[in-house]
């Protein structure tokens, strides 16, 4: 697992055009109101405690000098002072938690759109620069907004408290405002001083709770061949590595939570004592009243913990840096994967067209595999691509798909909706038929016999009812690999496509079933295009695009020759 470095700059840069975009999408609307009753509710609050510390002046001040009346009255005030401030504490955070909800609820749906958009993901897994994107969107998007929100909006309830707050400490005395002043600039300091390692140390624990989660499923995804195998010993001595990574880590954050702890705890002990020393001898004197010094006691520690936010927050600040940084490392990821150019292929869409121009392919090393390939499939026919050297065959399926194929030239299909590839392995993943099978757009197999049908015609040969077409399952898990692979070839039927595109479905299918395919595919005039094994049969086929050891490579058009 890589160490993550956090780039500051380009993370703050990051962080203020993710909240921009948020503020300006069609949900902008919305989170301005939420967020400008967030300010309006947090100023209330504000002004709430400084009218409770006045009440609570007064209310110690009438128990000191035994005036029943004025104690009645005082608390009765009191009682209406907490009750408004209950509704207006509770009022904001729910606002809070709604506004945080709107805003994981779009960075996820974008998130989602564009890591899923023109194979981002694939590239992304296959370049390796990013550890566990799947968790950075699941959990650090949902961690990223509430973490922010509530890191900024006790900042705003900071500022309020210190405008608020300073010029009560100052009435009540000058140098209690810059013992607080000085305490409290003594204490960030310190703070960040001891704290600092806590930002990578918590970046780099996500990544080891991650690493060790994934293999703890791949582990429950593989456990009937790890079993026969006999792996288990081998599995378990990584699981137990990955584990002892994560304790090594968490370990490190113990220790500087435990420094940061000893200082924290004892600074907060001398907030109740420095104010109560300092306004004492003045009522010892004469000079003030005893409710004095309760509320010089409260409003410096309620303006100390405002200036204080670094020692108070500190946790909440190094995760708010944290999730920034993975976010910011995730939006970087997906923007390098969009634009990474790992050939120089073109690709092309064009209505009703399959096309190879001057194409060549080499392997890594820069071997050529395939040369000036320039050969058009017309509509419904049944090609077959085989040679005796099967990497050109593999590379050339790659460069089809489009998975990154080192070499140039061009390669034509139709629009994305009128062409299906189907790989030697399938996902089915879970959800119902119904949702496997129904085509992007209108199609004339809507209804549940035509479905079903549709799915006899392929050779899936489970007894289905139309109920089971709804019902919910993970098909990965009850259909075998066979199984699925009719599945997803059903679902690109009913997709109805100009072009079908197969990777070794002789293999696959076996022989006298992809026959029937074959066949089933001319009848609906669906060209097909089958990269087989070397040396599979070809008398199913109209035409042979074959490619030799030496990068040459010939189209044979066996309708006419016949």
């Amino acid at each position: 697992m890589s160490k993550q470095q956090i780039p500051l700059k380009l993370t703050a840069t990051r962080f203020v055009r993710t909240v921009r975009l948020f503020l300006t999408s069609d949900v902008g609307g919305r989170a301005g109101f939420l967020l400008v009753s967030l300010i309006a509710l947090f100023g209330g609050i504000s002004a709430l405690n400084v009218v409770n510390s006045f009440v609570g002046r007064h209310f110690m001040t009438a128990i000191a000098e035994r005036q029943t009346g004025e104690f009645v009255r005082q608390a009765m005030l009191y009682a209406g002072a907490f009750g408004a401030s209950t509704i207006v504490s509770v009022t904001a955070r729910f606002a809070e938690e709604r506004l945080a909800l709107l805003w994981r609820e779009y960075l996820t749906r974008r998130a989602i759109g564009v890591y899923m958009t023109d194979g981002t993901f694939y590239r992304m897994v296959v370049r390796g620069t990013l550890s566990h994107p799947d968790q950075r969107i699941a959990e650090d998007v949902k961690a990223f907004t509430t973490t922010t929100l509530s890191f900024l909006l006790m900042l705003l309830s900071s500022m309020l408290t210190i405008f608020t707050f300073s010029s009560v400490l100052w009435l009540i005395s000058p140098l209690l405002f810059f013992a607080a002043v000085i305490y409290a600039a003594f204490g960030s300091f310190m703070t960040i001083l001891l704290g600092r390692p806590l930002i990578k140390l918590n970046y780099n624990q996500l990544d080891n709770e991650a690493t060790f989660r994934s293999g703890l499923i791949r582990v429950r995804e593989n456990a009937e061949s790890i079993m026969i195998e006999g792996a288990e010993q081998r599995h378990a001595n990584r699981l137990s590595q990955q584990f002892d990574d994560l304790a090594a880590n968490f370990r490190r954050i113990i220790a500087v939570n435990r420094n940061v702890g000893f200082f924290a705890t004892g600074y907060n002990w001398m907030i109740q004592i420095i104010p109560v020393v300092l306004i004492a001898p003045a009522f010892m004197r004469g000079d003030m009243e005893f409710g004095v010094i309760t509320q010089s006691a409260a409003a410096f520690a309620m303006l100390v913990g405002a200036f204080s936010f670094i020692v108070a927050q500190f946790n909440s600040i190094s995760n708010f840096a944290t999730v920034v940084a993975r976010i910011s490392s995730l939006l970087e990821a997906i923007e390098e994967a969009r634009s990474a150019a790992d050939t120089h292929i073109e690709r092309g869409e064009v209505e009703g067209v399959f096309a190879y121009e001057r194409l060549t392919l080499t392997s890594p090393a820069g071997e050529i595999l395939l040369k000036d390939l320039s050969v058009r499939v017309p509509p419904g026919t049944r090609v077959i691509v085989t040679g005796k050297d099967d990497a050109a065959g593999i590379a050339l399926y790659r460069a089809t798909v489009g998975l990154g194929t080192p070499g140039s030239g061009r390669i034509v299909t139709p629009p994305r909706q009128m062409v299906r590839f189907l790989g030697q392995r399938t996902y089915s993943g879970p959800g119902s038929l119904r949702q496997i099978l129904a085509p992007p757009k209108s199609s004339a197999e809507t209804t549940d016999a035509q479905l079903l049908a549709l799915l006899k015609s392929v050779g899936l040969a489970r007894d289905l009812t139309p109920s089971d077409l709804d019902s919910e399952q993970d098909w990965s898990s009850l259909l075998s690999p066979r199984e699925q692979q009719l599945l997803a070839l059903a679902s690109a039927l009913a997709a109805a496509p100009s072009y079908i595109v197969l990777e070794k479905a002789d293999a696959i299918f076996g022989h006298e079933l992809l026959a029937e395919i074959l066949n089933l595919l001319a009848e609906r005039r669906i060209a097909c295009i089958n990269f087989a094994e070397p040396g599979a049969p070809r008398s199913a086929y109209d035409a042979v695009l074959e490619y030799g050891a030496d990068g040459s490579w010939s189209w044979i058009d066996q309708k006419r020759d016949e």
